[in-house]
């Protein structure tokens, strides 16, 4: 039998990041004929995700939940919710289905990547669920006051003055990267960073030894998507050469080939909702980016409508253009 042709080959995407950036893209390439990974942050301790891991001592679900979720083959819709669905009264209060459901399959299964697989099997889903590593670990960020905060939560919610800058973030203790991401990345035609919260979603799977070296190594195409918004106590008055410079910083450069940033400009009334919380729309200027060794391209990623987020249709099309 001959070779199947590049034309036809079946394109490998894998997409690096945590939280609802990761379940975006998932749920707009999902459309299409590819083998889909999503290798996901196990930095989260927050919400129901962290008093799971303080009582069952788990390797967190929240992020898992969200990829699988975005995956989902299934037409049958009331699924999907009811792994989304939050708990509000009684001792169940606060608590999200999904993880319970994958808490109670990593119990009978005794191994948590094996709970991920059965889930993925109930959903139905279109490619693979992959945590970033199989070791529990705390992220830290250093402030540029040189305080040290600790845990994912107290960086994305802070507790600190959010003014300050972060200087860095780290795990503690140093954790290994599961075989299985690296094995994705290799493999790989295109590798999508984002978008996501950079420092408590995207950068924490960077930080997993192995994981750097394997994208490094990859012959696949590499592609940031910045964010739309900034966020009080990450990105303070970020703009889009800011998010590419920081992710430089952690991957190095010469690594990235592309980094993909929105040019549409919402209506003030989509923008006044987030005064509150003193997010702002990322600025891109073109004059920014000269000399750098990447393609930028800004194009309209916007949904129409509803919170300023990516479209997952227009992310996706935009990405399958790339390969």
């Amino acid at each position: 039998m001959k070779k199947m042709s590049e034309a036809t080959k079946e394109k490998r995407i894998v997409v690096i990041g945590g939280g609802t950036g990761v379940f975006t893209v998932l749920s707009g390439l999902k459309k299409y004929p590819l083998h889909l990974s999503a290798i996901v942050s196990m930095a989260d301790d927050g919400g129901s995700t962290g008093l799971l891991r303080e009582e069952f001592g788990i390797l967190p679900p929240g992020d898992v939940r969200r990829a699988l979720v975005a995956l989902a083959k299934t037409d049958y819709r009331l699924m999907s919710e009811l792994f989304n669905y939050r708990f509000s009264e009684g001792l169940l209060s606060g608590h999200n289905f999904g993880n319970l459901f994958i808490t109670a399959l990593e119990r009978l299964t005794g191994n948590f990547e094996k709970a991920i697989y059965e889930a993925g099997k109930v959903l139905a889903i279109q490619g693979e669920v992959i945590p970033v590593t199989l070791d529990s670990a705390k992220l830290y960020a250093e402030l540029e006051n040189g305080v040290i905060v600790s845990g994912e939560t107290n960086i994305d919610i802070p507790k600190h003055d959010p003014s300050l800058k972060i200087k860095k973030v780290f795990l503690r203790p140093v954790c290994e990267a599961n075989t299985k991401a690296i094995e994705a990345v290799k493999k790989a035609d295109l590798i999508v960073l984002g978008p996501g919260d950079l420092y408590t979603s995207l950068i924490p799977n960077l930080l997993v030894k192995g994981i750097l070296s394997a994208i490094r190594a990859s012959k696949a195409k590499k592609v940031y998507l910045c964010n739309l918004m900034t966020k009080l106590g990450e990105t303070n008055k970020f703009a889009a050469l800011d998010f590419a410079d920081e992710i430089e910083n952690y991957l190095g450069k010469a690594v990235l080939n592309y980094f993909v940033v929105n040019k549409t400009q919402p209506a003030e009334d989509r923008l006044r909702r987030y005064s509150e919380e003193k997010a702002i729309l990322v600025e891109h200027k073109k004059s920014d980016f000269k000399g750098k060794k990447y393609k930028t391209i800004s194009a309209d990623l916007l949904r129409k409508n509803g919170f300023i987020r990516h479209d997952p249709d227009k992310l996706a099309k935009l990405l399958l253009s790339l390969i």
